[in-house]
């Protein structure tokens, strides 16, 4: 079942509506910002999950790849992580060294993911076969993971994403449960773009050259001549690459039956 939500405050913006919402998974309250196109009464239109970086809260992803979206008529739904924006601080998040506590928020994270696209997937003004999934940095590590359990995410965007590092204490158990280049492997035809920075010292260009190697086709990955910070011009790129291949799906169902 997709999650139930209590709507919080809601906004008209150039191009649609933003409305803030609490989403409730497993009894947890989620806040999130989904922002929806304006279109004529019964049209569906298409969607994405936008997962946030480390340390970052969904209004950051809503402002930035929610907002380019709107403009091309995707939705868009950006939740708060857990141990993020209003759920912690980043001091908490410092403090994580138990491998265990990591292992559950991994896990937590992933369960929220799948609810999210469950809940874009259910919204009336939503294409259910129309959902895709953006994740940047940490995101992107969740968000190539969601896309390969879910089997109903239709494109995939990863920011400054790739492999996780090697050698580092965690790695070992946090790839027990996320596993970039393994879930790519199991896209199963799922349209991927990679967009990385040359000289990111975060997600280093072989942790993304890693995961590009690993996922089947059609994938593309490309560069931007800086660090791990996206600009927006890449971000307005990218935002035309996913509308563009979820209007090619809409194009490609067959028609209905007369």
């Amino acid at each position: 079942m997709p999650p139930t939500s209590t709507l919080r405050d809601e906004t008209r913006v150039p191009g649609g509506t933003r409305l803030r919402l609490d989403l409730q998974v497993g009894g947890v309250s989620v806040p999130a910002v989904l922002h929806l196109p304006s279109v004529s009464p019964g049209v569906r239109v298409p969607a994405a999950l936008l997962l946030h970086g480390y340390s970052s809260r969904g209004d950051v992803m809503a402002d930035s790849v929610g907002t380019a979206l709107l403009r091309r008529g995707v939705a868009s739904l950006a939740p708060d992580l857990p141990l993020h924006g209003t759920r912690g601080n980043p001091l908490e998040l410092q403090s994580l060294r138990n491998p265990l506590e990591v292992a559950r928020l991994w896990r937590l994270a992933l369960r929220e993911g799948e609810a999210g696209v469950e809940y874009l997937r259910a919204h009336p003004a939503v294409r259910p076969d129309g959902v895709a999934v953006v994740g940047y940095s940490l995101g992107s590590f969740l968000g190539v993971t969601l896309a390969a359990r879910s089997g109903e995410v239709r494109a995939l965007v990863l920011a400054a994403g790739g492999d996780l590092p090697l050698g580092t204490p965690l790695t070992a158990v946090a790839r027990a449960i996320v596993d970039p280049p393994r879930a790519a492997r199991s896209l199963a035809g799922c349209p991927l773009l990679m967009v990385n920075g040359r000289h990111d010292p975060v997600i280093r260009p072989e942790q993304a050259e890693r995961l590009f190697n690993a996922a089947g086709q059609p994938k593309e990955l490309r560069w931007w001549d800086g660090g791990h910070s996206v600009p927006q011009a890449v971000v307005e790129d990218a935002a035309e690459w996913l509308a563009r291949h979820l209007r090619e799906g809409e194009r490609a169902r067959p028609a209905p039956p007369r």
